[in-house]
């Protein structure tokens, strides 16, 4: 079978990978999802037990409903997440880890965790939107029609506990910006004895409707959404305290909303003053001042717990705010030398010298965070805090030759699960470790994905030009030093958020693959992406594309003496998806004396078409410095095109809509400027089809080998 039909066919090869993990309170058992081989897409929800037996506790297939007829809300969900499984892909469990809830097509389930019965379809109102079991596994709770219900899976009893009061109201969803760019993808949260329930009131009214259709299919009505493109009005979001019961009046919880528009996190935790209260965390618009507060549940009553404010940006990192046993607050801050810290109280968490990434879990006392060591951003490694002792202990995947790699894990009960991706296969290892302390036992949960049908892997990592620009080099299997001259292939994504140059094998597969085509393909992170420091991803402040685009041209400039590898740089070719597709593009009209040719899918071309959150963080907002969003706009320089661009782009995309490689295409012709264009009917930001997946991987690279005359 070829590399693209394989890669199409399994989801770029995460079928199969187990993931979603929880690990009951004991630490003896542990669920997850994961499906039956690296083909069948029907995600199945499985329990690890102490013995290293593996059980499906719910399997789509026998249930009868493999999960693909997805109801509008929860396919926008999915979007979000950039979920494109089906079957079970999310579920809830109850604290004491006995029972767990789950949706397939819209419709409501519930399934034993020890595995003493089938899963039974719940009396619910259909479509049934992101369940959540309260922790003691009595009721759940759900979104319909923008209502929230509790059902009582005792006597079957379903209560509507919020509706909407309005044509624009949604209860208990995260709205757009925080799914897409804040990272909240929930909008309820439980209470810890299930008496309440915290969720978000969202009104969309203020914000501007636009109209994705699709060509393709002219029967089909265009498809209206709510999105707060730069410099425009953003949804209206609350908080407000539901009693589960529907007794009384909701409790609103009321911060400056003016001030604060931006609900970053929510959730409750019971480790202040052993009581049930509410954390949660807002941020101004300009995204300068990040503040965590704590509510009372019966007043609504706030309190400050910490404030962090920069002059360019405070970065949403995750997990927190969070509490250790003793109720001293998790937060992150900047320390003496300017770096980003993780404080416990005033306490630093991370040793000097940690690039830290996020706090994974808090276990009683013990904090588990990821790290980077400063210098090495592509290796990911795990650390375990004691907050009693005062210690670091580094948490190492059993029996791994080396801590290189990345890795990423969860803690509960004195139990580890660390999953690890490193260069010495492609795939991902997982292992459950009992007794964290004093390693009881250790069992390693398979992967079923595929294994690439590649001939290895050939990667070279090293630091590029004076700014040490992280790069990576993927080379033919069949290249030896005698060999002629490589054409080059650039394969950025170059931008905030994402890293591509990491210590893991699967991250340059499809790398490899353009590499047997006959390129060399360089991956370089530059300024804005994150492992290196503050200083390094906040350089692109209102002068993003000019900083990226220059980090591309030294990276490619530096890498043949660097890697020590003969490089045609008469023929550079770039790729890129996303703001991949943005530099990309950028790269071919701004710098023709160096790229030859380029791909740009889903491009953002017109930042004012984008997102505020997003946008406005790093380009501030387009009433106080238009030239800014003029600079940076892909549109003006139409009229400078000389190489051959190849413009693909999703008419369904709902993130990075169809009017951005639209408005270029205009901008083009306007100017006499050939080019191609490849709409893709039905795609979202996702291109999931398995024909439409296969076969843009090979578009790309007959349109490349074409464009730079490639025999």
């Amino acid at each position: 079978m070829s590399f693209p039909r394989q890669y199409a066919r399994t989801q770029r090869f995460s079928i199969g990978v187990p993931r979603s993990f929880q690990i009951s309170p004991d630490g003896q058992r542990v669920a997850f999802l994961r499906s039956r081989d690296g083909t069948d897409t029907a995600t199945c929800l499985w329990v690890a037990e102490p013995d290293g037996t593996e059980r499906i506790i719910a399997d789509p297939r026998t249930i009868g409903d493999t999960g693909e007829d997805l109801p509008p809300e929860e396919r926008a969900r999915r979007e979000r997440l950039r979920e494109s499984g089906s079957g079970i892909v999310s579920y809830s469990v109850d604290k004491a880890f006995t029972r767990a809830v789950f949706s397939l097509s819209g419709r409501l389930y519930s399934v034993e965790l020890d595995g003493s019965g089938t899963p039974r379809e719940l009396p619910a109102a259909s479509p049934a939107i992101d369940p959540v079991l309260d922790p003691t596994g009595r009721l759940v709770a759900y979104v319909h029609k923008g209502a929230i219900h509790v059902l009582d899976l005792a006597d079957g009893l379903d209560r509507v506990v919020a509706a909407p009061d309005g044509k624009n109201i949604t209860w208990g969803l995260a709205e757009f910006i925080a799914a897409e760019e804040m990272g909240r993808h929930r909008g309820m949260w439980w209470s810890p004895d299930g008496t309440f329930l915290l969720a978000t009131r969202v009104d969309t009214t203020p914000v501007r409707r636009w109209h994705i259709s699709d060509p393709g299919n002219p029967e089909a009505v265009p498809q209206t959404v709510a999105y707060p493109a730069a410099g425009t009005d953003n949804a209206e979001v609350r908080l407000a305290v539901l009693r589960a019961d529907n007794t009384g009046e909701p409790v609103w919880v009321e911060w400056d909303r003016d001030a604060f528009p931006y609900l970053v996190t929510a959730g409750w935790t019971q480790r202040l003053k052993g009581t049930s209260t509410i954390v949660f965390t807002v941020q101004d618009r300009a995204q300068r001042t990040l503040r965590a507060c704590t509510a009372d549940p019966l007043t609504g009553h706030l309190h400050e717990l910490w404030t962090e404010t920069s002059d360019t940006w405070v970065e949403i990192m995750p997990g927190v705010p969070e509490f250790d046993a003793s109720g001293a607050a998790l937060r992150f801050g900047v320390d003496s030398s300017g770096e980003r810290a993780l404080y416990l109280g005033d306490r630093m968490v991370n040793s000097p010298g940690q690039y830290v990434r996020a706090v994974l879990d808090v276990d009683g006392c013990c904090v588990l965070y990821s790290a980077s060591p400063l210098g090495e951003p592509h290796i990911v490694r795990l650390w375990l805090y004691d907050s009693r002792t005062d210690t670091r202990t580094e948490m190492s995947f059993p029996g791994a030759d080396g801590p290189s790699g990345v890795h990423s894990g969860l803690l509960r009960g004195d139990t580890l699960v660390i999953q690890r991706r490193d260069l010495s296969s492609p795939g991902v290892r997982t292992a459950i470790v009992r007794g964290v302390h004093e390693e009881q036992s250790v069992t390693e949960v398979e992967s079923r994905a595929e294994r690439p049908d590649l001939p290895g892997v050939h990667v070279q990592l090293q630091r590029l030009s004076e700014r040490e620009i992280p790069a990576a080099l993927v080379l033919p299997s069949w290249y030896t030093p005698d060999s002629d001259p490589l054409p080059v292939l650039l394969d950025p994504y170059g931008g905030p958020h994402a890293q591509r140059v990491l210590c893991a094998q699967s991250a340059y597969l499809t790398a490899q693959w353009f590499a047997e085509q006959g390129f060399a393909v360089l991956i370089a992170d530059g300024r804005g992406t994150p492992g290196i420091g503050l200083a390094w991803e906040q350089a692109i402040h209102r002068n993003m594309a000019e900083t990226v685009l220059e980090d591309q041209v030294a990276a490619l400039h530096a890498a043949p003496e660097a890697f020590g590898v003969r490089l045609d740089l008469t023929k550079v070719g770039i790729r890129g998806w996303s703001f991949g597709g943005y530099l990309a593009a950028l790269a071919v009209l701004r710098r023709p004396d160096v790229f030859h040719a380029a791909v740009a899918g889903a491009p953002v071309t017109d930042w004012r078409l984008y997102d505020t959150h997003y946008t406005e963080r790093y380009l501030g907002h387009p009433d106080d410095d238009p030239e800014c969003y003029e600079r940076e706009s892909l549109l003006v320089d139409a009229p400078k095109l000389q190489r051959p661009l190849l413009l693909i782009h999703g008419l369904a995309d709902d993130n990075v809509v169809f009017a951005h490689t639209q408005r270029l295409s205009s901008a083009l012709l306007a100017a006499g400027r050939p080019h191609t264009v490849l709409p893709l009917s039905g795609a979202t930001h996702m291109a999931n089809d398995p024909t439409v997946s296969e076969n843009l991987l090979l578009v790309q690279v007959e349109f490349l080998r074409d464009a730079l005359h490639l025999t």
